[in-house]
């Protein structure tokens, strides 16, 4: 192959893979496309209307100073009331070097109040500022789709509506006279209100990303000043950090009176570090206190409608979904019993397994209370359901038992939609068997016909796409399969559930979840430490009968004294 061939080659592979990525992301690029349009608009605004000249601001110059540059008019300006000194197109007011008069003076201030004079290099450098700052969207974005969750559309828009909301704030509010300086700006911004929303309803890790978005966009809407940007992102941090955890309302009442300290502390040591006046500084630690404080407070209010609207799986929806007095769960408690046990156990093992490896424990034990309500409307073909020694499947045909196992898969998944719970608990629910194969079936129908395809017997989900679906996978298959254990002991268990996850490792499960081998290794052992204290505590003493022996030997005394 030619260079040119293979020049043209890799020109057609980047062509391809840049078309792919718009086509993947078309939504997500619109609208930083508009968030872009916006804020330059704004951006546009504060030059404007800021009294500036030749990219220094007036207040920079007095009579006197002696001028570092020499400027020129580019148009004719006449006199006016405020101004009574116009000005020719191609005059010079002031030369590099020599020291400004006083009507020099006066011309330059005609110059910088006149609409027809707009700090053009200004607008320049916003510009592209702000268009770095949508390329470090889209990176962060991406970072977001390899090592997390993706984030979905909505995600994206409702941080881009509150940015461009902190940024026509930060502009506007600096023009006023009494927010005008660094410092007494930071009171009305509400990064920490917006981030604290984002922590609650899209996680951590999210917050982190959009606490450097914004702190980046403040330090455009001031034109670069730096200490407004370092207390935005300061406080927006500690604010993301303090939704760790986070499981009841009233610990935002906590979160919100730490984050008005943490204002108070961040703004205070700021004026140490740049040396500032400390003039009115008594108003403004008591603003960016009360800015803390109503945050959380308004956060509160605002999360209900805002949970409702996303439909995301927060802490607080997940500890009301987590609520056994559900109505589906109480009917899956009275129709199928044995199907509510194994998900209370499954919950047990995902979030102990969960906590241990550092991912969201409280959605994985969520997952794996819905995970089988699918189950619900045909309890009687599950083997958990039955009783001892019934088993409807020994009536049918493989292929029909295997659409009935199968159909509770998109049964649950359908529920969960008509229910509106969030979509990362459907996707648990969709993803809860993958597309393995459901071997005892398959077994059975190659048996009958040597040539039975393996896909008609698999599950027809996907494999999971999150550490808490896979961790529920593993739950559910460890829990279902350990019952059939005669002497479930430490090393049994061991052995046994070492074998199941090498077997959906084997079977390509587990490839887009994210889970590692050490996390993977954490998981085994404490599924084995749960399981073995569950059956510990199920041991027979010596001389207890089972549950068949009693049932047999009723039978036995019934029909001697039938005799």
């Amino acid at each position: 192959m030619s260079k040119n061939d293979k020049k043209q080659s890799n020109f057609s592979i980047l062509m391809e893979t840049i078309g792919k990525y718009l086509r993947s992301n078309y939504a997500i690029l619109i609208t930083l496309g508009v968030t872009f349009i916006l804020t330059a608009s704004l951006s546009f605004v504060r030059i404007a209307t800021t009294s500036s000249i030749a990219s220094f601001k007036i207040d920079d110059y007095e009579i006197g100073q002696i001028a570092d540059i020499t400027i020129i008019a580019s148009k004719t300006l006449p006199p006016d009331f405020n101004n009574p000194i116009g000005v020719e197109k191609g005059e010079r007011i002031t030369r590099k070097g020599f020291p400004i008069t006083e009507e020099s003076y006066a011309k330059m201030r005609r110059m910088a109040e006149s609409p027809a004079y707009i700090d053009y290099r200004s607008f320049a450098d916003s510009l592209l500022f702000l268009l770095l700052l949508v390329v470090l969207a889209v990176l962060l974005n991406h970072e977001i789709r390899i090592h997390f969750a993706k984030p979905e559309l909505k995600e994206f828009i409702l941080e881009a509506v509150f940015f461009v909301i902190i940024y026509t704030v930060t502009v506007f509010g600096a023009k006023s006279s009494i927010f005008s300086s660094p410092f007494s700006i930071c009171v009305i911004i509400p990064n920490v209100f917006f981030t604290f929303i984002i922590a609650i309803l899209f996680g951590q890790i999210n917050s982190l990303f959009f606490s450097i978005i914004i702190s980046m966009g403040v330090l455009s809407a001031t034109g670069f000043q730096l200490v407004p940007s370092l207390y935005v992102l300061a406080t927006s941090l500690s604010a993301g950090l303090m939704m760790k955890n986070l499981e009841r309302r009233s610990d935002m009442v906590f979160a919100s009176l730490l984050q008005m300290v943490l204002n108070v502390v961040f703004l205070f040591v700021f004026k140490m570090i740049f040396n500032a006046t400390f003039d009115n500084t008594v108003l403004i630690l008591i603003g960016v206190g009360a800015n803390g404080l109503l945050s959380g407070i308004l956060c509160l209010g605002m999360l209900t409608p805002l949970e409702l609207l996303l439909n995301t799986a927060s802490p607080f929806r997940l500890m009301d979904l987590s609520d056994m007095n559900q109505p589906i769960m109480q009917k899956m408690l009275v129709t199928a019993s044995g199907t509510y046990n194994h998900s209370m156990m499954v919950a047990s093992l995902a979030e102990a397994a969960c906590r241990e490896i550092g991912a969201n424990a409280l959605l994985a034990r969520v997952g794996a209370y819905y995970h089988d309500i699918g189950k619900i409307d045909n309890p009687e073909y599950f083997v958990e359901n039955q009783k001892t020694g019934e088993n409807i499947h020994d009536k049918l045909n493989p292929s029909l038992s295997v659409s009935v196992i199968r159909s509770h898969v998109k049964r649950g998944s359908e529920k969960a939609k008509a229910m509106h719970l969030p979509q990362c608990i459907i996707d648990i629910i969709k993803e809860h068997h993958g597309n393995s194969v459901i071997a005892y079936f398959y077994g059975e129908a190659k048996e009958k016909d040597p040539n039975a395809i393996p896909d008609d017997y698999a599950y027809p989900g996907t494999p999971p796409s999150s550490r808490e679906s896979a961790v529920v996978m593993l739950a559910d298959t460890a829990e279902a399969a350990c019952r059939s254990l005669k002497k479930p002991t430490m090393q049994a268990l061991d052995k046994f559930i070492t074998t199941l996850i090498h077997n959906k490792l084997e079977s390509h499960q587990l490839d887009n979840c994210g889970l590692t081998f050490k996390e993977l290794d954490v998981i085994h052992d404490s599924f084995v430490q749960l399981l073995a204290g569950y059956y510990h505590s199920r041991m027979e003493y010596p001389g207890q009968k089972t549950n068949e022996e009693e049932n047999q030997e009723e039978e036995k005394n019934t029909e001697e004294e039938k005799k």
